[in-house]
Parts: C-alpha cells; sequence; structure tokens
C-alpha cells in the first residue's frame, strides 16, 4: 500500500511542478474550464430572475444542488478525467503496452500520471457557489453536515465509475471523441431537482445511474429533504464505480495490442 502512496505522490507532485513551469497555461486551463461549468448557474439564475421557477425550490437551494455538482465534477476530474484521453490516445498510437509492461496496475498508473491539476478551478469554483448559496438557505443541523459528507463521497464515485466506463469503452470505440458526450447527457439530469422529473426517470437517477446522488441527494441531506428510502441510494453509487473499475480491468484482459 504505501507503495503505490509513494507512487501517487510523486505522480501529484510532478503534475504540479508541471503546472508551475507553465503558469500562464495552467491559469488560463482553469478559466477555461471553469468558465464551461458556471453556464448553468447562470442558465438558472436567468430563469428565476424571468419570473418562473422550479416549483418547490427556491433559486439558492436549486444552486445548491449545481454547487455540489460542480464540486463533485472537479474532484472527479482533478483524480479521473484524464483516464479517458489517455487511454484513447495509448490505445490509438499502439503504446499501451508499454503500461502493460510497468511493475504496477495499469488502471492506477493512469490514474496515477494524469493527474490535472487545471480542475482545481473548478472544484474552488464550485466551492465559491456553495458558501453563497448556504448562506441563503438558512441553518443547517450537525448531522446533515455528516449526511452530506457520506452522500458527497457517493456522488464523487459515481463520477469515478462513470469516467472509467467511459475509458473502457474507448478500448472498442477508439478515436471516438463522442464517448464523453454520452457521459455528459446522462449527467446533465443531476443538475436538476429530481421531483421535476417523472417517477420512472427519477428511479433510474437513483439506482441505475445514480446522478442524483451527484448534486440533488447531497443537497437534500443539507436542506433536511432527506427521505428514509433515499440511503439505499448510497450501495448502487459505490457499485458503480467498483463496476467502472471491473469492466476496464475486463478491457484490457480482452486487449490484443496494435497486431490483434
Amino acid at each position: 500500500m504505501n507503495k503505490y502512496v509513494n507512487v501517487y505522490a510523486k505522480c501529484m507532485r510532478s503534475a504540479f511542478l508541471a503546472s508551475a513551469a507553465y503558469r500562464m497555461n495552467f491559469i488560463v486551463g482553469c478559466l477555461i474550464t471553469l468558465a464551461g461549468n458556471i453556464l448553468f448557474p447562470l442558465v438558472t439564475l436567468l430563469i428565476y430572475r424571468s419570473g418562473t421557477s422550479f416549483p418547490g425550490w427556491s433559486l439558492f437551494e436549486v444552486l445548491l444542488i449545481q454547487s455540489i455538482f460542480t464540486m463533485s465534477s472537479g474532484l472527479a476530474n482533478l483524480i479521473f478525467g484524464g483516464v479517458l484521453w489517455t487511454t484513447m490516445s495509448h490505445i490509438r498510437e499502439g503504446s499501451f503496452e508499454v503500461i502493460l509492461l510497468k511493475p504496477l496496475n495499469p488502471l492506477f498508473f493512469i490514474v496515477a500520471t494524469t493527474f490535472s491539476p487545471e480542475n482545481i478551478g473548478v472544484f474552488v469554483g464550485g466551492i465559491s457557489l456553495f458558501l453563497v448559496s448556504i448562506m441563503h438557505v438558512g441553518a443547517i443541523a450537525p448531522l446533515s453536515w455528516l449526511q452530506f459528507s457520506v452522500l458527497f463521497a457517493a456522488g464523487t464515485a459515481v463520477m469515478a465509475g462513470l469516467s472509467l466506463m467511459m475509458a473502457a469503452m474507448s478500448f472498442k470505440w477508439v478515436g471516438n471523441s463522442r464517448i464523453a458526450e454520452l457521459a455528459d447527457s446522462s449527467l446533465l439530469f443531476g443538475k436538476y431537482p429530481m421531483p421535476i422529473f417523472p417517477k420512472t426517470v427519477q428511479a433510474v437517477m437513483t439506482f441505475v445511474i445514480p446522478v442524483g446522488m451527484v448534486g440533488f441527494l447531497p443537497a437534500s441531506a443539507l436542506l433536511g429533504r432527506l427521505e428514509p428510502g433515499d440511503y439505499a441510494a448510497i450501495l448502487p453509487c459505490f457499485l458503480f464505480m467498483a463496476a467502472g473499475a471491473w469492466i476496464y480491468r475486463h478491457m484490457i484482459r480482452l486487449y490484443e495490442g496494435v497486431g490483434g
């Protein structure tokens, strides 16, 4: 275990040193990724300023959902965001065999070496929006913070699992840049209150592709709106991440190399 911790720590340090060497590129990258993730809060603001709303949800309650979604997305992309593009690039260029020869688990090696400091901007932006939203939703009980922590971890696990599943698809859909767009389409549902969707969609968002855990359910915990049955959605989230890791490892076993 110490071996893996040391390797990951060195990879993180290398990523930060590389970013420090090209500071302007790092700053611009952070700003671009942040700008791409604040569009939905701006759309929400425009919706409420125009006099319409999501039934039963105030402006800052919806912004709370979207801020938590942004934090979870930023954290997952910070750690797992580069797995898809790195895997796709190695397969396309025929260099994935080099990774298989290394004395480390291939999935761990790719995750460690694709740590992406540029996504810190998204995470920090999400925290900023989160703090603004918290100040407008009223007092929050200590137990609610504990529930939020558990659900936030589960939501980040969903994002990680989705990243790994997309990377696994790249073994078959080599060079297909639309894979990420498929995931983004699924995640769109997690940026809004679940009650606005039909019951069938809510069930899918909770137990099949549990994107509701990425933003809605952690926000519900802070607002004191959790139902007893909502806790059952925690297990599918971690199973989703485990499934992503299993599928990726399975695709490695099926990988036949450049000449296959």
